[in-house]
């Protein structure tokens, strides 16, 4: 029997006990796999399983064979269960990946909720077309759903990660095998159990846990590295249709016009929200230096104000980090790519600490960091951090800065922001998402867009055109 997950919250901003059952979610019902705690790992079996499944599905209950209607109607009431239990998924993502509660609420269950909302209103609006090439040729193009589409999910927002997920390729008719990460797997091991309340016919929908035959399309949001992975894999196999939402190093812009204490609490927010673990993350601060030492003594005190202890404290800011693996210093990894790692790293080469650059406590806490005296070398202005980590970089003008950014007033950011080689400029803001505009990044931090609207921006990604050409005969 699949394995249960039962927790008691007494916490000051959720109460509750929450009880559900955690294996693997294949054809519609929980199945064992190797028990982990109280997590089941899925194994190669489970995987041919699950896509089995999904395959069935798609060609007897879901893709061409239910309209888009139902698609949008099942979607709607899978948004209005998710409403209804928000502070539930809330509180297991806090409990699951460190985030305070309020922000899992207020931020990654409504941004979820609305994401499913969205899409399916997109789900009965995928049109088809037909145009006349000559007097006796007419060619009609139609939208297909693609198949069976694996997703994997980041250890970093796991409950929103799954709607952008699951949204689009629901809407567009295909079914779903779906990985979470192994770090945070609760929320959407629960969702499992929504969208089986919501009617979801079996097979469309499979989540399974663990370490990480027919699929066409991988969906991945996660680190760079394991994006080179996908996209060999992917050109080894069947060549695969492939959408990667992977990580970033962004820069964070300050001209010597800006409000200081709105730029300090801006650039506070950006590299510190969700304790650093976010890919849009403003981790190079570039100020200039008409205003760096204004700037970065504001930006200082901003930092000391935050408090950082139990995501479930009203007043709580940062919470812990995601694991102890995420945490730590890489023993024996070359690649080192643990927060303390990089930490110890700018420590050895130069960089200066201006403020945090330790743990706090010995519950997987670290101190909100900032570095400056760096240099474009170092990895620490290279490198994703995935952390609670900055770096201040002070910039002479605006060429100075574009050559410096782009190495990895507002008339001056509009003019800017075409110039920088990124997917997603904010002026006056940060981490400013909604479910009907195009996010994502250029170069190693992804390719194509993992939300946004219509048929020629993001939900052909999860669509295969088939063109269809007739010559009209004349009968006798």
């Amino acid at each position: 029997m699949p394995s249960t997950f039962a927790h008691e919250f007494k916490t000051p901003t959720f109460k509750a006990k929450v009880a559900f059952r955690t294996g693997l979610f294949i054809n519609g019902q929980f199945s064992n796999g190797k028990v982990i705690t109280s997590v089941s790992e899925g194994t190669a079996k489970d995987v041919d399983l699950a896509v089995e499944a999904a395959n069935e599905a798609f060609d007897t209950t879901w893709g061409r064979h239910a309209p888009g209607t139902q698609h949008s109607i099942l979607m709607s009431k899978l948004a209005a269960l998710m409403e209804k239990n928000a502070d539930e998924l809330a509180a297991l993502e806090a409990l699951d990946n460190g985030k305070t509660f309020n922000w899992a609420r207020n931020a990654d269950v409504a941004g979820s909720i609305d994401c499913i909302c969205y899409y399916a209103g997109w789900a009965n609006k995928v049109t088809d077309q037909v145009q006349e090439i000559t007097e006796d040729k007419l060619t009609y193009t139609r939208h297909e759903p693609i198949g069976v589409v694996c997703h994997t999910l980041t250890l970093r927002f796991a409950v929103l990660m799954m709607a952008w997920k699951l949204g689009p390729a629901l809407a567009c008719g295909n079914t779903v095998v779906l990985k979470p990460s192994e770090f945070t797997p609760l929320t959407a091991i629960r969702m499992c159990h929504l969208v089986n309340e919501a009617s979801f016919p079996p097979g469309v929908v499979n989540v399974l846990s663990g370490y990480g035959n027919t699929i066409e399309k991988v969906a991945c949001t996660g680190s760079t590295l394991v994006g080179h992975k996908i996209m060999e894999a992917a050109a080894k196999s069947n060549l695969k249709n492939i959408t990667l939402e992977l990580g970033g190093k962004s820069p964070n812009i300050m001209f010597d016009n800006v409000d200081i204490e709105q730029a300090a609490n801006w650039a506070a927010f950006s590299i510190f929200w969700n304790h650093g673990q976010t890919c849009c993350a403003g981790s190079r601060i570039f100020v200039q230096e008409g205003i760096h030492d204004k700037f970065l003594k504001r930006f200082m005190e901003k930092t000391r104000s935050l408090k950082v202890g139990d995501p479930f404290a009203p007043d709580t800011f940062q919470g812990p980090q995601v694991s102890e693996i995420q945490f730590n210093i890489c023993s024996g990894n070359t690649l080192a790519t643990h927060i303390m790692s990089y930490i110890v790293s700018g420590k050895a080469v130069g960089a200066k600490v201006e403020i945090g650059g330790e743990r706090l406590g010995s519950e997987g806490f670290i101190r909100p960091t900032i570095f400056t005296n760096v240099d474009p070398s170092m990895k620490i202005v290279q490198e994703e951090i995935f952390g609670p980590v900055g770096v201040v970089i002070k910039f002479k003008d605006e060429e100075d800065m574009i050559k410096q950014a782009n190495d990895t007033n507002l008339n001056r950011a509009i003019n800017t922001a075409p110039r920088l080689k990124v997917g997603t400029a904010w002026i006056n803001c940060i981490n400013s998402l909604h479910s009907n505009v195009p996010f994502g990044g250029f170069k190693q931090s992804g390719i194509a867009m993992p939300v946004g609207p219509s048929l020629t921006l993001y939900l052909a990604l999860y669509l295969m055109m088939k063109r269809t050409r007739t010559k009209m005969i004349s009968l006798p």
